[in-house]
């Protein structure tokens, strides 16, 4: 049967939600087929807008990618964030977000020592919990028990340090409750560089995997950067770190939060 004009823009729009939740996550559609159990080809077929597979395999993506299945298939537009109830000592703790790449545990650490408090990275924290690296963590668990475990030990946090610096992961901004969590609890700072300075600084840290195994790496991380812009733009402060030295961003951060 031949598809009609509203089936094809159906299909054009469940690939395009599909592209978006991926790149917002950071997965690539390798990772996507090992945790969903979705071939990497039927995966493209999707967001290329012409897979019409049955519901289950579109009900492996959901759970794949941590959200309910609703958010591949309804037409509506992901709905607007409403603002954040702030506690009242949400500037004792500051939160650094922004791509991998961006500098968020240097500044993170200097920062933590100029106010004299401490300094924790969540993805640290998080395998501390787990008694896992973060690759063990996704192998076993996948992206919702990764994100699980990423509530549990921010709220941890949050109870135990009521001053402190926290550098969180660059996908915390695609788990809504999470998020919001961290925006209520603490002063959050998007810590900015453009695609080319975030991928040389992880090759830089001795990180060969983007170049080595994805050739597509540089479209991947622009596509995943552009997915989570809106997301990032949430936070209180925005520190441009392109073109700047160590120092001279520093100077920036702690103008910027008043310290």
């Amino acid at each position: 049967m031949m598809a009609g004009d509203d089936d094809v823009a159906f299909l054009r729009a469940l690939g395009q939600r599909v592209r978006l939740l991926r790149a917002r996550r950071g997965m690539t559609r390798r990772i996507l087929a090992a945790q969903s159990g979705v071939s990497e080809r039927y995966i493209s077929a999707v967001e290329a807008g012409t897979g019409n597979g049955s519901i289950l395999l579109l009900r492996g993506l959901a759970q794949a990618l941590n959200v309910g299945l609703r958010a591949l298939v309804e037409d509506a537009a992901e709905p607007v964030a409403a603002p954040v109830a702030r506690a009242p000592d949400f500037r004792d703790r500051v939160a650094l977000i922004g791509l991998r790449g961006a500098g968020k545990s240097t500044l993170g650490r200097l920062l933590a020592d100029y106010l004299r408090v401490p300094f924790l990275e969540l993805d640290q924290e998080i395998e501390k919990e787990a008694g896992l690296g973060l690759g063990e963590i996704m192998e076993l668990h996948g992206q919702p028990g990764f994100r699980r475990l990423e509530s549990g030990v921010l709220e941890r946090l949050v109870a135990t340090h009521p001053k402190a610096v926290v550098a969180a992961g660059g996908g915390i901004v695609a788990e809504g409750a999470t998020f919001a969590r961290l925006l209520e609890s603490c002063l959050t700072v998007w810590v900015k560089a453009s695609p080319e300075e975030h991928m040389q600084r992880v090759i830089d840290q001795g990180d060969l995997r983007p170049m080595r195994d994805n050739r597509r790496s540089m479209a991947d991380l622009r596509a995943i950067l552009a997915s989570r812009e809106a997301l990032y733009a949430r936070a209180d402060i925005q520190v441009e770190t392109s073109g700047r030295d160590v120092d001279g961003t520093l100077a920036v951060l702690v103008s910027a939060i008043g310290g």
